[in-house]
């Protein structure tokens, strides 16, 4: 019911002497003013961009290795397993590269930069994981050999495609919980 007839008064629940109303509702350009401003920290894209690559490394080692030994070894074998195999070997190459990092050069012992690795990363290289085989897939249909020209195209757009996928995420982390994924 608007107050003294005017039809953009607050209702009774939103005025500041009920007890449901909890301040001034905010308004979609101070919304996303604050999540322009949250998005747009210079030196946390930087670390989150530096994360994942070091993330990207360790996952391409074991990924296009599984790629290469199946076509050379097992040309025969089912798409799917065959990528399967390659993000779980990405998954496995990008969690000893990760513990690695953070043993030589974090000083941490090998059990805690093993769980750090892990714990702090799987998600990360999951969606890297996923955005890369999906886009090589999509472009290659998993049998372009590797004199083709297209391969290495195909393989650069896959790699960038596992870049940018998770790197939205690892600056989220790293913005909202101040640590790095990776």
């Amino acid at each position: 019911m608007p107050e003294h007839g005017r039809e953009d008064a607050p209702s009774a629940c939103c005025r500041p002497s009920s007890p449901y109303y909890t301040g001034p509702v905010a308004t979609a350009a101070s919304a996303r003013a604050t999540a322009l401003q949250f998005w747009s920290d210079r030196k946390v894209w930087r670390i989150a961009s530096r994360n994942t690559l070091n993330c990207l490394i360790g996952c391409m080692i074991g990924d296009i290795a599984m790629i290469v030994y199946m076509q050379a070894y097992h040309p025969n074998a089912p798409m799917l397993l065959t990528m399967g195999l390659a993000m779980a070997a990405g998954l496995v190459t990008s969690i000893l590269f990760e513990s690695s990092l953070l043993h030589y050069r974090e000083g941490f012992e090998w059990r805690p930069a093993f769980k750090m690795a892990f714990s702090m990363s799987f998600l990360s290289m999951l969606g890297m994981e996923l955005a890369a085989n999906a886009t090589d897939f999509m472009l290659t249909g998993g049998r372009v050999p590797f004199s083709d020209p297209f391969y290495w195209a195909a393989l650069t757009l896959s790699v960038g495609a596992g870049f940018l996928a998770p790197l939205p995420y690892n600056y989220w982390k790293f913005k909202q919980h101040g640590k790095a994924c990776h």
